[in-house]
Formats: structure tokens, C-alpha cells, sequence
């Protein structure tokens, strides 16, 4: 059992003691903190709040959508939706901020409270840390009965994101409908389910085929799109002739694809193909994090660009976007950011937008992922237990390969001539994760062993 406060929002698994898990006290007592954190920042009251299909979910929103209620603070309730929809909602609304209850890609045991500024983005550290602050202090001021907020409920929520895509400049719908894609979604039991399809249609798609889109949180398999956990997908990719298959996680802000043979395009590649489509058309920089592929590097500047690389974490990708004015940007897991949409990852204009590529181009997906560099990346982790000391381990680590240029602002990362690897901990999970990146899989796969080996003696 754990609660894991970050950049990410609180998140934590379901049952146990408070304190310790995601319980309804917890629950309480973070919304408040949130509400006090909105009240210091201006005089608006609207705070947008959806979930994604975890069976937490209804449980969950039941208590934040009291509790800000009790603050006086009104609510927008999505009700079942995507994050990108809720973040983009306090645009359209003019909130104060959102509430999005998801653990993203975490299991079904999982949820979270991923806390929204007036723009629809994620709260930054230094405002987290005055939540944080709220939090431990409790020292929350309820309302009165005659000034307790409204709750009113919105349907039509997706259906302006989605119209907002269709109208963004380099979506080509005429494209997309002329090449009839018939299509494969994994939708993981989750709102990807309804809101897929939903973009899907509205691009002119009539072929698709729904895997696991029963919305019940009851999640089919691991809900994270690795490899490992897609076999299904490819091979009804397969089985039913498709042109390509596409993954969400439960929450719809992470994407992957499959070609057409059942083979993987590769989560890394996601954000690639979406870079390269843009900048042909919009001449800028990208930024992506530390632990995604050199290939996005590579087709920067083929374009004439120039790359950034930030931290871990959607917060720091879009601070970094906005320092260097990236024109795309977003993580190597999947996530598209498309700064003139809105500052968030967003499965679906990604979709959009490789579709329209992939129309545009007349190549098969197989034929496009064969015009991108070959890079291999091993991606580990480690379980922790509480109260391990991860900076010293990681000292060990960087004194035994002090040959090596290191880059410690995330964690560790080390460079090995046209190799590298990034240990960091998770924001989401009691965890470290080693990523290793390599012209050829068995050097990437050798170098996280590796790693591995040198942390477990660490340990």
C-alpha cells in the first residue's frame, strides 16, 4: 500500500489506513488543502473535475466534489472523461482549476487526485509544495450553509475538445477520410472507450473495432502500453486486416501504435512521427524528457531545429517547452504536448495528427516507422522499500562510472559514447526505473542489466 505525493498530483492505492493509502480522509484532506491553495489565487470559484473508468472512480469523486463544495467552491463535474478534456475545460470555462482522478497508467488498485492551475495545467512544484503546506497544517475554513458551492454537471465536454482538434490547422480530416482507415483500439476499460471512437468518427474513421471497451476499471491487462502487455491488440491487428491498431492508457493522455503486420511502432516513436509532421510544416524546437529516445533529436534537426531535453515529469516538459518555444514537444512514453492546443499531453490530437500524416504521406504505418533511425530502449524497474536512501545509491553509481559524463538534474543519467541510461525514481510508483537507450537491443538490454546488478548491491 502507498500515497506518493509529486509533481504528478497525490496519488496512492485504495484501502488501508489513512496516512498510508489513498483513504477517504486523505482524499479530504488533500482536496482542501487544493481548495485553500485556489482561494490565495484569485477570486474565481469554478473548479473542473473528471475521472477516468477505475472502480475508485464514482467513490472518489463522490468525496472531492463535496469537499470543494464545503469550501464553497463550484464544481464542474465531467463525470467519466480524459484528462486533456478536463484540462482543456478550464480553458474553455475559465476555472480556477481541475481535479482530474486518475492513476494514469497505474493498476486498478491505483487512483489520484492530479491537481490543475487556471490554465489547465499541472501545478508546479513550488505551488504543490503550498498545498503540500495546506495539507499538513490543516488548518482548512469550511463555509456556512447558505454559502456551501454548486455542483453542475457537463455533457457536452469532449464534444468541444474534439471540435477544437478538428479545427486545429494541420488536422487534414479530408485526408483522413479519404484514405479509410479501418482501425483496432485497445481502450483498456476506461474512457478511451467512448472517447476514441468519438474522435475516430468525427475524422471521417467508419472502421473500428473496440478491444476491452466495457467501462468498468476492471482493466483487462496491465494498463500500461508497453509492449508486454499489447499482444492482444497486435494480434487482432492481425486477425482483422486492419491498417493499425492504437493504444490509450485509462486516462487517454499516453498513445501508442501498431502496424499493420502486428508488429509495435514503438511508444518512442509516437512522439517522432507527430515532431516530424509538425516541423515539416512549422519550423522550431522540440523538447522532450531525459529518458526519451535521441531520435526526436535526430529529426529536429534534420528540420533545422534545435532539441531540448527537460526532466521527468508533463510540469517540467512544458516549463522547458515554454523556455526555448517549442513548437511540439512532450515524453517518450507516448505523450504528445501541442503547445498551441493547450500545455498537456493529449492522446487524442495525437491521433489526429498521425493520421493526417500517415494520410498525407500514402505510406503504410510499416513503411513510415522504416524512415526513422533505429533506436533500442531497455526499460526496467526496481521496487523500493520505505526509507531506502535512492541519493546514495545513486552516488555509488555515478562514483563507479566517474569516467562518464553524468547529468544528475533528474535523478542519474549516464552517457556511454552513442549510449546512455537515466535511473530516477518513479512519481508515480515506489520504484526505479532504468531506462538504457542503443543502436542495437542486446547493448541497451546488457546496459540496464547492468545498472540493475550495480543498484540491487547497492542496496
Amino acid at each position: 500500500m502507498a500515497l506518493i505525493k509529486s509533481i504528478s498530483g497525490i496519488r496512492g492505492t485504495i484501502g488501508g489506513k489513512p496516512g498510508d493509502t489513498l483513504s477517504p480522509l486523505d482524499i479530504v484532506k488533500f482536496t482542501s488543502a487544493y481548495g485553500m491553495w485556489l482561494q490565495t489565487q484569485g477570486s474565481k470559484t469554478k473548479v473542473v473535475v473528471g475521472r477516468d473508468g477505475r472502480i475508485s472512480g464514482e467513490m472518489v469523486q463522490g468525496i472531492v466534489v463535496s469537499t470543494l463544495n464545503a469550501l464553497g467552491l463550484d464544481v464542474i463535474d465531467l463525470g467519466l472523461t480524459t484528462t486533456p478534456t478536463v484540462e482543456m475545460t478550464v480553458q474553455f470555462e475559465n476555472a480556477a482549476g481541475g481535479i482530474i482522478l486518475t492513476a494514469s497508467h497505474n493498476p486498478k488498485e491505483w487512483n489520484a487526485l492530479k491537481l490543475l492551475n487556471s490554465r489547465g495545467e499541472f501545478i508546479s512544484a513550488e505551488d504543490g509544495a503550498k498545498v503540500l503546506e495546506f495539507a499538513a497544517s490543516e488548518q482548512f475554513n469550511y463555509v456556512g450553509v447558505d454559502k456551501l458551492g454548486i455542483t453542475t454537471t457537463k455533457t457536452d465536454a469532449l464534444d468541444r475538445h474534439i471540435e477544437a482538434i478538428l479545427q486545429y490547422p494541420l488536422v487534414n480530416v479530408e485526408a483522413i477520410r479519404n484514405r479509410k482507415f479501418k482501425v483496432v483500439l485497445d481502450a483498456i476499460n476506461s474512457t478511451g472507450a467512448t472517447a476514441v471512437p468519438a474522435l475516430l468518427n468525427a475524422l471521417g474513421v467508419k472502421s473500428i473495432t473496440v478491444l476491452n471497451g466495457e467501462v468498468n476499471g476492471k482493466f483487462a491487462h496491465n494498463p500500461e502500453p508497453l509492449p508486454q502487455h499489447l499482444t492482444q491488440l497486435c494480434t487482432e491487428v492481425n486477425r482483422h486486416q486492419a491498417d493499425l491498431g492504437i493504444a490509450v492508457d485509462p486516462d487517454v493522455d499516453r498513445l501508442c501504435f501498431v502496424c499493420e503486420d502486428g508488429t509495435l511502432f514503438g511508444e518512442e516513436y509516437t512522439l517522432v512521427a507527430v515532431a516530424d509532421y509538425v516541423l515539416q510544416h512549422r519550423k522550431g524546437n522540440t523538447v522532450s524528457n531525459m529518458s526519451s529516445t535521441r531520435a526526436l533529436k535526430d529529426i529536429t534537426l534534420k528540420h533545422g531545429g534545435e532539441y531540448f531535453a527537460s526532466a521527468v515529469g508533463e510540469v517540467n516538459v512544458v516549463n522547458r517547452m515554454r523556455e526555448v518555444n517549442a513548437v511540439i514537444g512532450g515524453e517518450g512514453n507516448g505523450g504528445i504536448i501541442v503547445p498551441d492546443l493547450h500545455y498537456g499531453r493529449d492522446a487524442l490530437i495525437g491521433i489526429a495528427l498521425f493520421l493526417s500524416y500517415l494520410a498525407l504521406t500514402e505510406k503504410s504505418i510499416k513503411q513510415l516507422r522504416g524512415t526513422y533511425p533505429d533506436y533500442f530502449i531497455s526499460k526496467n524497474k526496481i521496487e523500493l522499500e520505505k526509507g531506502v536512501d535512492v541519493k546514495l545509491i545513486f552516488d555509488k553509481i555515478q562514483g563507479k562510472y566517474k569516467n562518464h559524463p553524468a547529468n544528475t538534474e533528474d535523478g542519474l543519467k549516464l552517457e556511454f559514447e552513442k549510449d546512455w541510461v537515466h535511473l530516477r525514481t518513479s512519481n508515480t510508483e515506489p520504484i526505479i526505473r532504468i531506462y538504457a537507450e542503443s543502436n542495437f537491443e542486446t547493448t541497451a538490454e546488457n546496459i540496464a542489466m547492468r545498472m540493475m546488478k550495480d543498484i540491487r548491491e547497492s542496496l
